[in-house]
């Protein structure tokens, strides 16, 4: 049975979470032999690669979270870099900037992709690497936002008044600490046509104490209206604390959604993805998008053609109600908005 939705205990303090989530991340796991170890997984150090470019970052709570002993566990597959990442004719479609950010970039930071939406590299860290990630390549020291860039970025963003939703995105904007994101925000929140902020983050999933106190006060005062856009892409990444954080949003007035993306040897069946719909719902989260893999070099190995993900939606149709079906689609670069999947 799934456990009973609750808010966070109140005796959790912004002092004590901040410094739980600061030093999980801090301790995050980056070697690939330690991970399997851990695991019980030793013998299969001749599947990985050890020193991968892309390096290898998961944190305590996500590791947690994967079955001891299953090479093939969905959770597992995400994060741990396996030979396949390496081998040139598995990887031949992949390029290092598959969704054209670079080219969508107008100032340092920011991208202006989308009618009357901006979206901010806030910073290149993560709590963890997927190995799909569309952004592996990212030239994240040249081209995110920084305190130094802030007058630009905010110049631009005034002279755009079209603009009227800004997303932060990266890396992870919830690496940043309350008080660097509350200056952001702030700083925001002086554009004045702008009225809704939208949180991109897998932190809920894979580093569920960074929802603490300080970051909900935030959030339920801002003059924004608020979404944050997870990423899971199983239900067993959501477990008890991420369904505590997850309602704890929800009460702070944030709009949950779910992005997934759609993975060979990870969600790539139906009933897979409905458990994942049913589980988010639990969770105060709707499911919004399920992404067909970005071309990025390093990670094709994970690519599903189009002809199983159509199956796998009509499937996931018959098996759910429609609140629970994820729109299925790709980003082509240099179109005007995420392009829906309905034939091939």
């Amino acid at each position: 049975m799934s456990q009973p939705v609750t808010i966070l205990p109140t005796t959790i303090t912004v002092s004590s979470t901040k410094s739980r989530w600061k030093r999980e991340l801090a301790d995050a796991e980056t070697s690939v032999a330690n991970l399997l170890e851990r695991l019980n997984l030793g013998e299969h150090r001749d599947l990985i690669t050890s020193f991968p470019d892309f390096k290898c970052l998961v944190t305590d709570s996500y590791i947690a979270k994967m079955r001891p002993g299953d090479i093939n566990d969905p959770l597992l597959r995400q994060v741990l870099p396996l030979q396949e990442e390496e081998r040139a004719a598995l990887q031949t479609r992949g390029i290092p900037d598959p969704v054209g950010d670079l080219d969508a970039q107008t100032s340092p930071g920011i991208l202006h992709k989308y009618k009357g939406r901006a979206l901010l590299i806030t910073t290149g860290a993560c709590a963890i690497h997927c190995r799909y990630c569309f952004r592996r390549h990212y030239p994240y020291q040249q081209a995110s936002f920084s305190n130094r860039r802030l007058h630009d970025t905010l110049e631009y963003l005034n002279s755009h008044d079209e603009i009227d939703e800004i997303i932060l995105s990266g890396g992870d904007p919830l690496v940043l600490d309350n008080e660097r994101l509350t200056s952001l925000v702030c700083e925001l929140e002086s554009v004045e046509h702008i009225r809704t902020l939208r949180i991109h983050s897998r932190l809920p999933v894979v580093l569920p104490s960074r929802i603490d106190t300080g970051l909900l006060d935030l959030l339920k005062h801002s003059r924004f209206q608020v979404v944050m856009v997870i990423h899971a892409n199983h239900a067993n990444e959501l477990q008890h604390e991420e369904q505590q954080r997850l309602s704890a949003l929800h009460q702070a007035g944030v709009t949950l959604f779910n992005q997934s993306v759609l993975l060979r040897g990870v969600n790539d069946d139906a009933s897979t993805l409905a458990a994942l719909g049913k589980r988010l719902f639990q969770c105060k989260t709707l499911p919004y998008y399920l992404h067909s893999l970005d071309p990025v070099v390093g990670a094709m190995h994970f690519e599903v053609d189009k002809t199983a993900a159509l199956s796998i939606k009509a499937e996931m149709e018959a098996q759910l109600p429609g609140y629970l079906v994820p729109r299925l689609v790709e980003e082509i670069a240099g179109k005007q908005s995420k392009s829906a999947i309905f034939r091939i």
